[in-house]
């Protein structure tokens, strides 16, 4: 039994080994392996979680480097499905620290992560997960959006489900619309004990972007935890006995874009583990601030004894 499955993207990262530098005269690159739901995986291995991704590449020599990679990072790839005649995706991204990061896809019009299909699936396995992670970008597109039902019908039907966190992951340039987006968040909300995402994804999903409010509606749509990240402002939380408020971490920023991935792997360490809420948060966000002070993404994930240490003073 796994204690992690993921779901969704994956490929290559490809960022430049200057900042302050726009993609037009970046002179050196550096490749790392993407994609939001396969780095919350390694994210969570480096806590010692058992974790394996649900993921597709394509038949190339990026796709044999993302699998190398996700083995080499602990993680299973057992579940890892080549898909000929689709390019493993590569995404670039511009540092402008300590909030600009523009991020640039290159996945083509049906990438191999969304060419999932129900057959595809070790349902037994996701079934059996103490926690099953899947984010909005896998609804983007089918067969995966009939792979993502089907995997969250086997884990209600299971006869004793763990925890289902939906990753509000939404990426207007991979969607035709945003009440595209926000549709499928409704239908997948009620399949969910624990909903978390920014304030531009929770308003996508719910229509609402104050922090309170949003998290509110999240558990008015059905999941049990709702988590708002609000960037320089903290992490709110809510459930229907408790709230928490935690504020933001002090670092100085190199790269934000993995901060997020790092903090859904500490958050799966404090549910699985049963802390109370403000430790789970305080302990995500440790971790995601960690990250942020780091250039890569899924090389720079914080084993546990590394996050505590940032929880008790040591320097980033």
């Amino acid at each position: 039994m796994y204690d992690l499955i993921t779901i969704g993207r994956s490929g290559v990262d490809v960022y430049p080994l200057q900042t302050g530098v726009g993609l037009a005269d970046v002179e050196t690159f550096g490749k790392f392996l993407g994609g939001s739901p396969t780095n919350v995986a390694v994210a969570a291995a480096r806590h010692g979680l058992r974790s394996a991704v649900i993921t597709g590449v394509g038949a190339d020599p990026f796709g044999q480097y993302v699998r190398r990679a996700i083995r080499g990072f602990g993680v299973d790839d057992a579940f890892v499905h080549t898909i000929e005649g689709r390019p493993t995706p590569v995404t670039f991204c511009e540092i402008f620290p300590p909030d600009h990061f523009p991020i640039y896809f290159y996945r083509g019009e049906h990438p191999p992560d969304l060419q999932l299909t129900p057959s595809m699936l070790d349902l037994d396995a996701i079934a059996g997960a103490g926690l099953f992670w899947f984010s909005l970008t896998g609804l983007s597109q089918e067969p995966s959006a009939a792979a993502h039902a089907a995997a969250l019908s086997a884990r209600t039907s299971a006869l004793n489900p763990g925890l289902t966190v939906f990753d509000l992951d939404y990426r207007a340039v991979l969607w035709e619309s945003r009440e595209a987006a926000h549709e499928a968040a409704q239908r997948m909300l009620p399949r969910a004990n624990v909903a978390v995402g920014n304030l531009e994804e929770v308003e996508t999903a719910v229509g609402v972007r104050d922090p309170e409010a949003a998290a509110q509606a999240l558990l008015d749509a059905g999941v049990r935890l709702a988590i708002v990240k609000m960037g320089p402002e903290g992490v709110f939380a809510r459930t229907s006995e408790e709230s928490a408020l935690v504020e933001p971490m002090e670092v100085k920023v190199v790269n934000g874009i993995g901060a997020g991935d790092a903090f859904g792997g500490a958050l799966c360490l404090g549910l699985l583990r049963g802390w109370p809420l403000e430790r789970t948060l305080r302990f995500a966000n440790a971790a995601g601030a960690f990250v942020a002070a780091r250039l890569a993404c899924a090389d720079a994930m914080p084993s546990t004894s590394e996050v505590d240490d940032l929880l008790n003073g040591a320097s980033c």
